[in-house]
Formats: structure tokens, sequence, C-alpha cells
């Protein structure tokens, strides 16, 4: 088992499941799972939050079972750790470009919602859980960040399929436990307010996550070797150099030339 990379991998699923709160499906739970949409339906919130959470740590298992069978993989290659580790230096900069949008780069993502339906067909352990595990196993509703793809490839490369399965149980935990940002949503008025306030948190949260990937990324650099480290602490300094002074010529002020139109003054001839 590398360490790093184990421990890498659980830092990233904590981040990456906060992070991905601010989904279209994130979001759309922190509005359907509350106390006001549960008595609306005449149901008890903290029951159906509860089958959410348990559901999300189901899906997030799943999800370990295939990051498992993965790192399985990669321990029967018995592969130098230098070298995985290297390779999740370019895994995390590639995630960090993507998060970041350097140079407009984007990696694919996917769009799927749960399917509201549910909510009118289904008793609410049944959607509970069952919106719970699609959101918890990360890759079957919206991708909000690529800290998802580094997470599993960093579970797959520490080469421990206990590690995997726990990667996957805490982003499926962290995940399922957002919905109780929701537990004192009583009205519709505070219903609004805390979606107004959670919104204006989402570019805090973009730039915690970028931040955590580089941070990861640097370090996994260094226990690679030092010279490495100092390349990418630098390629680093130079993007974060270039992306602020980029924005601060997208919201610099633009000045138009004026148009200066000469007066004629008229004459009548007598």
């Amino acid at each position: 088992m590398n360490v790093d990379l184990a421990v890498a991998a659980l830092t990233l699923a904590g981040v990456a499941a906060v992070r991905s709160t601010w989904s279209p499906c994130g979001l759309s739970m922190l509005a359907t799972i509350t106390p006001l949409a549960e008595r609306g339906r005449g149901h008890r919130y903290r029951s159906t939050a509860t089958w959410f959470v348990l559901g999300s740590v189901l899906g997030g298992a799943s999800l370990g079972v295939v990051m498992a069978l993965m790192a399985a993989g990669v321990g029967a290659l018995v592969a130098p750790g230098t070298v995985l580790t290297a390779l999740a230096v370019v895994a995390g900069a590639v995630t960090l470009a993507a998060d970041a949008r350097i140079g407009g780069f984007r990696l694919p993502v996917h769009h799927r919602q749960v399917n509201e339906r549910w909510l009118d067909q289904f008793r609410p352990w049944v959607y509970g859980a069952g919106f719970g595990w699609q959101i918890g196993s990360g890759l079957a509703t919206y991708i909000k960040t690529c800290a998802v793809y580094l997470m599993i490839a960093l579970a797959a490369l520490s080469g421990s399929p206990y590690v995997a399965i726990l990667v996957g149980i805490v982003f499926g935990l962290v995940r399922g436990l957002a919905v109780f940002l929701g537990r004192h949503i009583t009205t519709p008025v505070s219903l609004a307010d805390f979606h107004r306030r959670f919104m204006a948190a989402d570019r805090y949260a973009l730039a915690a996550v970028v931040l955590c990937e580089a941070g990861v990324t640097l370090a996994l650099s260094v226990a690679v070797s030092p010279w490495l480290g100092a390349v990418v602490a630098g390629v680093l300094s130079l993007t974060v150099i270039a992306s602020s002074l980029r924005r601060r010529r997208l919201l610099a002020p633009r000045t138009t030339a004026t148009v200066t139109t000469p007066l004629v003054k008229a004459s009548n001839e007598t």
C-alpha cells in the first residue's frame, strides 16, 4: 500500500464530496428533502434524511468496490511506488487544469439528475435511499468537480482494496450528511434564504477544491522527487499569476472612444 496515495485519496474523498453538494442534484436534494417539503408530503424529515444518508453510504461503498477491483489490479502489477505516485501527479495536474479551467481545458462530466417522479411513486424510504445511492455513488448523477476523478485515480493507485473501499464510504457518507444542511428549512422564506446564501458560497467552494487539488499534486510531486516538486511549484505559481492577470484584465473597465461630431452652423443667406 502506498501511504501517500492513501492519505491523498481520503482527503480528496471529503473535499470532492463537499464540492459535489453544489451540483444540480445536490441542490435539488437540499430543496426536496427538507422539513418543509417532507411535511407537505405527509412524511417525517428525519426518517427520510436518515434513509438518504444510508443510501448514500451504500452508494459510496459500491463505488469503493469498483475502486477496490482497480486497486487490486494495480497491486498485482507490483509497480514501484515512485512510478505510481508520478502517475498520481499527472492525474492531479490534469484534474486541476480542468477544475481551474486553465486554457479553457475541461474533462467530460455526467449531467444526469435523479428522477423527481419517485417522490410521487414511492415511499419515503425508497426515494430517500434510492436518491442517496445514486448521489453517493459519485458517477451516477451530475459530476460537479473533477476531484471525483482524481479521488478514484488515487484510490486505485494506492494498490490497497481496503483503502479504496474506505475512500468510497467516506465520499458517500459526506455526500449523504449534506442533506442535514437543510434541517432548518421549515418555511418558504427560510428555503429561499438558505439557497441564496448557499449559492453565494459556490465560488469559495470551487476555490477550496482547486487549492486542495494543487496541494495534493504538489505534495505527491515532492514525494517523488524534490526537483519535481520544485518544478510543479513553479508551474503552479506561474499559473496562478497568469490566471490573476487574466482575471484583472477581464474585470478592468473598458474605455470606449468618444466620437465627436462637428457642429454645423447653418446660416441663412439673404
